[in-house]
């Protein structure tokens, strides 16, 4: 039985729910269906969407706005073949609707043809009156083909028209950014923010644009701003503690975090910050506290892990260092750093075979860094495999051919081996490349640097050289 109109629900939504919880049928107009429609998709309601664009259809059957709908479903579930039948049917009927362009070019950007799909985004610019969908979807083309130029004056266009559209505004600063023209952000908030002077959002990204040019007052007035006008933005405050860190007010700057922790609940990224500015005030309890209340709030931070690891291992505890650069790894083995870290680790530990592996782990995850080379070569001479500590400085001399350190060691290996014909060619090779670092071979092979044959070549390389 159907109800009273009277009794029936105002509200397009809740009369359309309350439909659906009856065997009633309500009639709505085909504007309150395409209301409905966007309702549940702006919400991420797709089931209950498809829904209410059966019903419509079923009573508005000729009307191309739920069409259209319907077809932006299609497209949504990659049911591309299908919306494009749909959409040449729809065109023979309407030829000038800016929607199917719309929708013909989220097809072909779902294809990955975005070239086409930017072409008729155009021709929908061409149909509409500024529509500023339009602007944003080119803009986001145009990041698809890595053309971040014409990204940026799409997205301009958008906070042109609406200065609220702070999606797009992310995207204009996300496009300087890239482009690493950091003065070209700068300017372009301050220009936004002369005509939007409470916008604490354009704040925010103007401080953050001067903490990258390491202009630290203006940041910290940009934040100060943001928070003014808004007296809850945590991003504000975050980052304002983080300016705060890098002038060394590290009291100021926990303070900024505690604010965040008050507004809303902690974070796991708040208490790092906290604990690595306690432990530079040298409050090592308070330090430390924070540093497990990180990992506590958030067990998969492998950061909060690092901090632990790093705190223990500037106390010289590197058997508690241990056990928490291994959670690290649990998190993320294939992170090289963390690898590096565990070599040096266990190298501490004289736990040689583990630094062994861990080094190789560490150049096998694209860690190449010099010293990685030196102490992994330290470690595997200290195990007694000579020949494998020279195969190791000889790669490393590969990625470093003019830092003499290598060749010294590998010239004192090879002596060390009895080779003296290696030996004897890369102390040339160190001499030549640097002299003034040869001290490095008197101080770890002093017998080879006192040998007449290495005098001989050290005296005879600097007569040749002067």
């Amino acid at each position: 039985m159907a109800l009273d109109p009277n009794e029936r629900p105002k509200q397009p939504i809740a009369k359309f729910e309350s439909m659906l919880k009856t065997d009633d049928v309500y009639f709505f107009d085909s504007e309150d269906f395409e209301d409905i429609i966007h309702h549940y998709l702006n919400n991420g309601k797709v089931s209950l969407a498809k829904k209410a664009i059966k019903i419509g259809l079923h009573q508005h059957p000729d009307s191309i706005e739920l069409k259209l709908l319907n077809i932006e479903v299609l497209v949504f579930e990659n049911n591309l073949d299908v919306a494009e039948q749909m959409l040449d049917q729809l065109q023979l009927l309407d030829s000038s609707n800016e929607e199917i362009y719309i929708q013909r070019a989220n097809i072909y950007s779902k294809k990955d043809n975005h070239e086409a799909a930017v072409a008729l985004l155009e021709k929908a610019l061409e149909l509409s009156n500024n529509n500023l969908d339009i602007y944003s979807l080119l803009g986001m083309e145009y990041l698809f083909m890595d053309d971040f130029e014409l990204a940026k004056k799409n997205f301009m266009q958008c906070v042109c028209f609406d200065p609220h559209d702070y999606s797009s505004l992310y995207n204009v600063v996300y496009c300087f950014e890239f482009l690493e023209d950091y003065d070209g952000a700068i300017h372009f908030l301050n220009d936004y923010l002369e005509q939007n002077p409470y916008s604490q959002v354009a704040w925010h990204q103007l401080g953050k644009q001067y903490m990258i040019k390491e202009l630290l007052e203006e940041a910290l007035a940009a934040f100060d701003f943001a928070i003014i006008s808004d007296d809850e933005f945590i991003g504000a405050y975050f980052e304002k503690g983080k300016v705060l860190e890098k002038m060394g007010r590290y009291n100021e700057a926990i303070t900024n975090y505690e604010t965040t922790i008050k507004i809303e609940d902690p974070t796991s990224h708040a208490y790092l910050r906290m604990g690595k500015c306690h432990e530079k005030l040298h409050n090592d309890d308070l330090a430390k506290y924070y540093y497990y209340q990180t990992v506590h709030e958030d067990p998969l931070l492998d950061k909060g892990w690092i901090a632990i690891t790093e705190f223990y291992c500037r106390k010289n505890n590197h058997e508690r260092a241990l056990y928490y650069i291994n959670k690290a790894i649990n998190i993320d083995g294939e992170n090289p750093l963390y690898w590096k870290k565990c070599a040096a680790i266990h190298q501490a530990l004289e736990n040689l075979d583990e630094a062994d592996f861990a080094y190789k782990q560490t150049v096998d995850l694209g860690n190449y860094e010099v010293d990685t080379w030196l102490n992994w070569a330290a470690v595997v001479k200290t195990n007694c495999d000579l020949q494998s500590a020279i195969q190791i400085l000889i790669q490393g001399f590969e990625f470093y051919p003019d830092e003499a350190f290598i060749p010294y060691r590998i010239s004192g290996l090879y002596n060390l081996q009895g080779d003296q014909l290696n030996a004897e060619k890369y102390l040339v090779i160190a001499l030549r490349l640097d002299r003034a670092k040869m001290s490095l071979l008197k101080r770890e092979f002093p017998k080879f640097y006192r040998s007449y044959r290495a005098q001989n070549i050290i005296s005879g390389n600097q007569n040749a050289s002067e």
